[in-house]
């Protein structure tokens, strides 16, 4: 639910066929790429909007090396210029990344019109790291990372603590960069994932078990 590719996040240290042989080792049925949408991928002075490709690439090869028996997803953790806050978002397509223009220059509300319109889900990454803000930004949010593999104890749970006393949807994540954040996170549910639109029907029904370990 939280994985980040060594050849597109510049924090990412392991190549997207190596995690799909390192998650399904694990016994995982598959993968949301989450690659960072943000200041710290995209070097200075480009424009975004042409490098699409670039930032698809960890995608695209995850899902190449996956083959039929298992299944990637592509979603996005996205970061705004001038802010520490990560927001996931899941049921993103290629074609808006294509022609939505610089989201780093969107703002939180914005990304709430664009889920809306498009019926994708926006959750809170780790919310109660250092330097995260969290004050105004409940109301855009469909859901709160509450379990994150690189958070401990504590930030988490405050983050499932903030999370059900405003009704929010839940997620845990591995937010995966490195081989020690192998499996830390994820879900755990009987109905097949095998599209984002099954991955959306799955986290509003809430009928999954949180993955924390």
């Amino acid at each position: 639910m939280h994985c980040h590719t060594g050849c597109t996040s510049r924090c990412g240290r392991v190549e997207p066929e190596r995690i799909v042989e390192l998650y399904r080792e694990e016994g995982y049925s598959g993968i949301v790429a989450t690659d960072h949408y943000s200041p710290l991928t995209f070097i200075p002075n480009w424009n975004p909007q042409k490098q699409i490709d670039f930032y698809l690439e960890g995608y695209r090869r995850m899902k190449a090396a996956a083959g039929d028996d298992f299944t990637v997803l592509l979603g996005m953790e996205l970061r705004h210029y001038a802010s520490g806050n990560d927001y996931l978002i899941y049921g993103v397509t290629e074609d808006f990344l294509y022609n939505a223009g610089n989201l780093m220059m969107k703002s939180v509300r914005q990304m709430r019109k664009f889920c809306d319109e498009n019926g994708w889900l926006l959750y809170q990454a780790h919310p109660f790291r250092p330097y995260i803000v969290r004050a105004g930004v409940m109301k855009y949010l469909d859901g709160v990372e509450v379990y994150n593999g690189k958070c401990n104890d504590k930030e988490n749970g405050k983050s499932f603590a903030w999370a059900k006393k405003n009704g929010k949807l839940i997620v845990s994540g591995s937010d995966f960069h490195t081989e020690k954040n192998l499996a830390k996170g994820g879900i755990i549910t009987e109905a097949p994932i095998k599209s984002n639109d099954d991955l959306l029907s799955v986290l509003k029904s809430g009928q999954f078990t949180l993955v924390r370990n």
